[in-house]
């Protein structure tokens, strides 16, 4: 079918299984007709019902992108785009976003923005949070250890594989993974059981993440199979992490982590997130070498090795300071460069209570009393148990006013048998006090200290005592962001020597 007959001037873009003209505001996309190991869309029923799916699927994400079904009438010589008369096929009408825009063309180019990721990261989680959780029985019968032993197999097979990757390398990433897969089998069920196995995206790369107006949103969700989209959330991050990850954007990806279990406050399914950026990895450089790339095959193959393989054994640092000091933007910087996954207590805090991070506690909610303040740091203590235990190293950010406080921590680390660092973060007074101002005005941060919390924090807050001094440094907060970033890498270089 071509639809230029009647879009003049249509540009077409075609794949192995679709077809798509972009004509002035609009994309019209047909499937092409098709049957497939994976896909069937060989019959006009089936290719109307598949477009029908694509459209629900992403409206939940994009619905300024997905607009409706057209009808294609009259007939392959003369095609009428949403005439009237007997359809000889359908195609979906989507708005054209312009070249460019989409995250991988942005991350290619070296313009991708710390901000574009904080939004990818709240669109997400927010996505994730609206979805209906799947019971047990509406499980696939198809899960990630099926989908890995796939992708394995026809990597394996496949002439075109590089030499680089031998069988024995083959093997060895088989080997690997799914022993991880195999050992996280009853959390799986567990999650399955919690409610976390939701009808997803599915496909979640760069590719099919897209900057418009200023938001970022996802397109293109599976809709051919839906085995591959019925996964953890987890599963679904984990696609975006690990192409992150793949382009050199080590610190975007840990910072879309942080993002999206801030928000969502899924901190258990961080047990799962290397395997499962393991398997997107595996995924990604099967497709390139069944497309004939065997550049995607090399890029992709050595990434989903490193994920499969033990991380080093994790860490846990400390980061404290009064309000205004800087500490959570130090604690999100030394997370990212590092790695790990912050715990801010401001976030968790609020979280106790059935706060969002940004919401304002009504007075006769007793937000930052005694027992709500030991709730909070007894909360950061358990949650940083179960990361550590899953080999994810934790930043704690929190102000750590009181020894008692950072003696949990410490305690925590000593039991784990881990390195364990308190990072105090100090600033100008009259710099602290001024930041705070501009952090109050500005309504956007989950602190809700102001200068007259810093002032009390200033008459209580309780030194650091010697038998620390191993375990303590001090980073003056005066300087830039730059500033700033450059010292938390000397310091995180110092620790890790």
């Amino acid at each position: 079918m071509d639809l230029s007959l009647c879009l003049p001037g249509a540009v077409r873009i075609d794949t192995h299984i679709s077809t798509v003209w972009l004509a002035g505001d609009y994309a019209y996309k047909l499937k092409k007709p098709v049957k497939l190991p994976f896909l069937d869309f060989s019959t006009l029923a089936l290719r109307r019902h598949f477009l029908a799916e694509e459209l629900r699927l992403n409206r939940r994400t994009a619905p300024e992108l997905y607009l409706d079904l057209l009808p294609v009438t009259g007939s392959a010589s003369v095609p009428v785009l949403g005439g009237a008369g007997e359809p000889i096929e359908w195609v979906l009408r989507m708005r054209r976003f312009p070249a460019g825009a989409l995250l991988s063309e942005l991350a290619a180019s070296g313009q991708l923005q710390a901000s574009q990721i904080d939004a990818l990261a709240a669109h997400v989680a927010d996505f994730h949070r609206r979805l209906p959780a799947l019971a047990p029985a509406e499980a696939p019968a198809k899960d990630v250890v099926a989908w890995t032993c796939e992708s394995l197999d026809e990597a394996e097979s496949n002439p075109g594989r590089p030499p680089a990757v031998d069988r024995a390398r083959v093997q060895a990433l088989r080997e690997r993974l799914l022993a991880r897969l195999a050992a996280q089998a009853g959390w799986r069920v567990r999650r399955l059981q919690g409610g976390f196995l939701r009808e997803c995206h599915g496909d979640l790369h760069l590719g099919n993440l897209v900057l418009w107006c200023d938001a970022v949103i996802a397109f293109d969700a599976i809709e051919f199979e839906p085995a591959l989209r019925c996964i953890d959330l987890i599963n679904d991050l984990a696609f975006a992490f690990m192409d992150l990850l793949a382009c050199g954007q080590a610190e975007l990806a840990w910072r879309l982590v942080n993002g999206y279990v801030e928000r969502s406050g899924d901190f258990d399914g961080l047990t799962g997130l290397r395997a499962f950026a393991a398997y997107r990895a595996l995924v990604r450089a099967k497709v390139a070498l069944l497309s004939g790339q065997p550049e995607g095959f090399l890029r992709y193959w050595p990434l989903a090795e490193r994920l499969a393989a033990d991380p080093p054994p994790p860490r846990l640092l400390l980061v404290m300071g009064l309000s205004g000091a800087g500490k959570s933007t130090l604690a999100a910087m030394l997370a990212e460069q590092s790695g790990s996954i912050r715990l801010r207590s401001d976030v968790e805090r609020k979280r106790l209570h059935g706060l969002a991070a940004t919401e304002r506690p009504t007075p006769r909610l007793d937000l930052y009393g005694a027992a709500a303040t030991l709730a909070t740091y007894a909360r950061l203590v358990e949650l940083a148990d179960g990361l550590l235990a899953a080999g994810h190293s934790v930043v704690i950010d929190a102000a750590l006013l009181r020894q008692s406080e950072r003696a949990a921590l410490r305690q925590l680390a000593q039991r784990r048998q881990l390195p364990c660092l308190l990072v105090e973060c100090r600033a100008d007074p009259a710099l602290m006090e001024r930041r705070l101002l501009q952090r109050t005005a500005a309504g956007t941060d989950a602190s809700d200290a102001g200068i007259e919390v810093l002032r009390h924090q200033r008459e209580t807050v309780e030194a650091v005592p010697a038998d620390w001094a191993a375990e303590h440094r001090v980073l003056c907060n005066d300087g830039s962001l730059e500033q700033l970033r450059g010292a938390a890498a000397a310091l995180l270089a110092d620790w890790t020597r």
